[in-house]
């Protein structure tokens, strides 16, 4: 990535984290349509959007926690990992052409299981191999009246040379009609100590309704979340990166 692309990006993004600070209400960007807002444990609360310069399917998320805006990621119908921002400081990661095994939400829908295996880059050179596994386990669980489907998951991120940078473990939630996956209770590899992590979405909140679009996460904030030890680089920035 040219710098002149990085100025312009930064450029982009600017007004999102400067009117987080200043509103409570977070605005999309031009050409971008938002349609829901999630509030969820561990002082988070979400936006998704899609944009329509972006491919069909495509869905971003905004994350905020007591601070702010602070990370950015765009997925795709098959809900692969194509695009993520970290905003403090930036660094863009995006999924490398032709994975050896595509992310599949379609096939993990008709069979119950879907492998992964994709290389991320990041624009600052850094390199790494993601491997992992997504299964239903067949539960259903009802959040602010939305049905999900509960989801296995593991999955291993490695250096070019194999060192594993991060390793994570447990539940996930999905909306098929949605194509979203959500946060559930996991675990962190922290260097042989795994921390558990509940990032399990609270409130469900659409267009009109009372919370949209706020930018002030309500749950697990403060005391609770000043108790939490330290995650590993990254292990709280996306509900499946």
């Amino acid at each position: 990535m040219t710098a002149r692309f990085v100025s312009a990006l930064a450029l982009a993004l600017a007004p999102l984290w400067a009117g987080a600070a200043e509103a409570s209400t977070f605005a999309p960007p031009e050409g971008c349509t938002a349609h829901l807002t999630v509030q969820a444990r561990a002082c988070r609360v979400s936006h998704y959007y899609t944009c329509t310069q972006d491919a069909a399917g495509d869905q971003w998320r905004a994350d905020f926690d007591q601070e702010g805006i602070f990370f950015l990621s765009r997925i795709d119908r098959e809900a692969q990992w194509v695009e993520s921002i970290d905003l403090f400081p930036m660094v863009r990661q995006t999924l490398d052409p032709n994975p050896q095994d595509p992310a599949s939400f379609s096939g993990l829908l008709e069979t119950g299981e879907d492998s992964f295996a994709f290389g991320l880059s990041k624009d600052d050179g850094v390199r790494s191999t993601v491997r992992g596994f997504d299964r239903l386990t067949g539960k259903t669980v009802t959040i602010d009246g939305v049905t999900l489907s509960e989801t296995l998951f593991e999955f291993t991120e490695t250096d070019t040379k194999g060192n594993v940078l991060r390793r994570s473990r447990g539940n996930e939630y999905i909306h098929p009609e949605w194509r979203l996956f959500f946060a559930g209770p996991s675990e962190w590899d922290n260097g042989g100590d795994w921390l558990p992590v509940d990032g399990s979405p609270v409130r469900f909140i659409f267009p009109g309704e009372p919370g949209f679009l706020a930018t002030e996460p309500l749950f697990d904030c403060d005391a609770i979340l000043s108790s939490l030890p330290a995650l590993p680089e990254g292990g709280a920035r996306d509900d499946r990166l």
